[in-house]
């Protein structure tokens, strides 16, 4: 095990005891102790810790009674940031069923593969999405739908709100639809929470060297061992606000901006749709002491005009992590709070971190050190030799976070792991180094991702897309730079020689825009004679993707 990075350790014990306890009775502990305390803050209404308890264990009575949800069920839960996800969450697992968390960007098309992969019979969905999900009672198992309006949970709403935050509460006719509100408000009691230490509780979605989406296995040990070290790591208390910016359906917003929050009976501060007006003027009001974000948030954060370092002085902490801050908006950020961006590293298949940066000594651009029982090592992923310090190879991690396996996917799970010196390692298919103080760097990526302001994008899936077009004869989908975004998805196509002439690239990404989610869709399209190609025909598109970079720095 590599111990270089225990010189710079912080003062706390290199080793966590993870308790048997489930993720629910966190939530049901914090209300024991802080009762009136506020758990939720959202535009303007305050929810305390005693009324989410409460909330949470009326709608597990109601997905247990009323819609049979039974045990180590997966259940749906596609929802934007609001007082309705973490409900729903925590009502799922008090039901001692699976949580299913999709990102609710994705179209019917793309949801349909999700649903029947884990065989969804119940979902909790918010009623803007209602149009993606009703086709699919047709060509899934889907059976029931409980429907959520954000603004059931907002007294005032002529404030400026977002959108889909101001729509009122619709009514439905269909028998197996339930409103929110009508299910919070039964009389439906749960029956006995009885998840045990390695049952299944959490299935986030990431897509694999197949292109296919996979389910991440975790169970509570899993992700109370990444939730009780984002505590102690950040010595949180129930005295902080964290503002939560990133979606909570991704492992990283899970677990650092709702689970170790509710673990410590902290406020949640939740902003459904970003805005850096409104995250400014939230950390003022409301006194935030933790934010953690993407690069690309924090880029756009600093760009507001009305910046001012007083509005920000009640933060203590801004951290975050997919993909590196880069150094001269680190130093911005530094001179105008007195704060140091702590960058960390994880994956879906390890419930968010396995590195992060120690915050009295981070380095820029930097995955950090390994975290409470990780072992992280540096191997040459064609030999599987483990490397030393500076050498680049795959980064392979073990720890107690790490997933039980991919949902369904018995070759994928083959791949995924090896043994080293007895032990089990993820690969996680990133290259990097680390340093002689043992601190970990990204130098590439071993897998074909493209990586848009911090969401994952697969080539070959929009591929699969686009060849469903009766124009594209040929297609290869690349990363490109993006100055926001940090990288863009750009596609090349070969057009069927009828189409030649008569479609044009800017068709072609608003019909792309209509089947795709929006972080995902490509913004960029340039059609082509031919494509490169190796000697048996595949279509090289590193080459492609090099020349977009290339291109890029001539520019610069």
């Amino acid at each position: 095990m590599l111990k270089l990075h225990f010189e710079h350790w912080p003062r706390l014990s290199k080793s966590l005891t993870i308790p048997k306890t489930s993720l629910y009775n966190n939530l049901e502990v914090s209300a024991k102790r802080y009762p009136n305390h506020p758990a939720i803050y959202y535009y303007g209404q305050e929810m305390t810790y005693n009324e989410l308890k409460n909330e949470v264990d009326a709608l597990a009575g109601f997905l247990q009674q009323k819609l049979g949800v039974q045990q180590g069920e997966n259940v749906l839960l596609l929802i934007q940031n609001s007082p309705q996800f973490i409900i729903g969450y925590y009502a799922i697992l008090r039901a001692n069923a699976v949580v299913v968390p999709i990102n609710p960007m994705l179209k019917t098309n793309e949801l349909e593969f999700y649903i029947k992969d884990c065989e969804i019979k119940n979902a909790i969905i918010g009623q803007e999405l209602y149009d993606n999900v009703n086709p699919l009672f047709e060509t899934t198992s889907l059976t029931n739908l409980v429907i959520a309006a954000y603004s059931d949970y907002i007294d005032d709403l002529k404030q400026e709100l977002p959108i889909n935050v101001k729509l009122l509460r619709k009514m439905y006719t269909h028998a197996n639809h339930y409103l929110w509100m009508d299910c919070v408000e039964s009389d439906y009691a749960p029956h006995a929470h009885t998840q045990n230490p390695d049952d299944l509780i959490v299935l986030p979605y990431t897509s694999g060297t197949t292109g296919l989406p996979k389910g991440c296995m975790h169970t509570n040990r899993t992700v109370q061992a990444n939730t009780f070290g984002a505590l102690y790591w950040t010595r949180g208390t129930a005295s902080n606000v964290h503002l939560a910016t990133l979606p909570f359906y991704h492992v990283t917003g899970m677990v650092h901006s709702m689970h170790m929050p509710l673990l410590s009976g902290s406020t949640i501060v939740i902003m459904t749709r970003w805005n850096r007006e409104t995250a400014l003027k939230l950390i003022e009001s409301r006194n935030c002491t933790n934010w953690v974000a993407i690069s690309t948030m924090v880029v756009d954060f600093l760009e507001n005009s009305n910046l001012d370092s007083k509005k920000l002085s009640s933060l203590i902490s801004i951290s975050g992590g997919g993909a590196a801050l880069p150094e001269a908006v680190g130093e911005q950020l530094y001179q105008l709070t007195g704060l140091k961006f702590i960058e960390g590293y994880g994956l879906s298949e390890t419930i968010a971190q396995t590195h992060t940066n120690p915050s009295d000594r981070p380095k820029m651009q930097c995955l950090g050190i390994p975290s409470f029982d990780v072992d992280s090592r540096i191997i040459n992923p064609l030999t599987n030799k483990e490397l030393g310090v500076g050498e680049v190879g795959e980064i392979i991690v073990s720890g107690p976070q790490v997933m039980i396996g991919y949902y369904n996917r018995k070759d994928e799970n083959e791949n995924a792991f090896i043994k080293l010196e007895g032990k089990r390692f993820f690969r996680t298919g990133d290259i990097g180094r680390f340093d002689e103080e043992g601190y970990f760097f990204i130098v590439d990526r071993l897998k074909r991702m493209i990586n848009a302001s911090g969401y994952k994008v697969w080539p070959s899936e929009v591929e699969s897309y686009l060849y469903k077009h009766p124009a594209v004869q040929q297609a290869c989908v690349v990363g490109i730079p993006d100055v926001k975004r940090g990288e863009d998805v750009k596609a090349f196509i070969i057009l069927n020689e009828a189409y030649e002439g008569k479609i044009t690239e800017e068709e072609m990404i608003e019909w792309s825009n209509r089947n795709l989610a929006a972080y995902k869709y490509p913004r960029h399209i340039e059609f082509r004679k031919t494509l490169p190609t190796t000697s048996s025909g595949k279509i090289l598109w590193r080459r492609l993707q090099e020349d977009e970079w290339k291109k890029s720095r001539t520019i610069e």
